[in-house]
């Protein structure tokens, strides 16, 4: 007698999420973080792709933040908590700054330098790692803003929740609405 595996509620179809348009950076973080706080977690809140990766996905960059919302074909991206983006700019920094630091006293040693011209040499190569880790950081950053500019082109940032039942997505329209989200309103998620 073969025993059957029990289906998650994805494989089952139940699946649902909640979605909502917002207007401000500052609001969808809001409603992210009250999120957090009410249970969800971090991998069930999504945000809208790239714009290169709708374009792709849909063959149209160009539709409205309702239109998405409401398309079950909208490429999510992962949300990213900014504390983690700020620590990641700053590991970036800090590693590229070891890097030169410990390359170029290692070569000053290397080479039968004293001590003085390795602690010279790690600065020297330490700071311009530090100053090219600080641009790249500073690339990620303006991703970021043109990120958040291609979203309000095109009607406001999308926010989407995973609901595993009914409490928790009356529990995220709530809460996307509480904190300045429209067109809030639940559907089933894509498979």
């Amino acid at each position: 007698m073969e025993t059957q595996k029990a289906l998650t509620p994805e494989q089952r179809g139940e699946l649902r999420e909640v979605v909502g348009v917002f207007d401000n950076l500052d609001q969808m973080q809001s409603a992210i973080d009250d999120l957090l706080v009410d249970g969800f977690d971090q991998a069930t809140i999504s945000v809208l792709a790239p714009q290169a990766v709708v374009r792709e996905a849909l063959g149209d960059s160009s539709l409205s933040a309702e239109k998405l919302g409401g398309s079950a074909a909208a490429p999510h991206g992962a949300y990213i908590d900014p504390e983690a983006r700020n620590e990641a700019k700053a590991g970036l920094i800090g590693a590229l700054f070891y890097i030169g630091a410990v390359g170029g006293a290692g070569m000053a040693l290397a080479a039968g330098g004293t001590l003085g011209a390795a602690i010279a040499a790690a600065l020297a190569l330490g700071g311009g790692g530090g100053i090219i880790g600080a641009t790249l950081a500073q690339l990620l950053g303006s991703a970021e803003a043109t990120w958040v500019k291609a979203q309000m082109a095109h009607g406001g940032m999308l926010l989407w929740a995973r609901a595993w039942d009914e409490a928790k997505e009356k529990i995220a329209i709530d809460v996307m609405q509480k904190n300045g989200g429209h067109d809030v309103h639940a559907r089933s998620a894509a498979a």
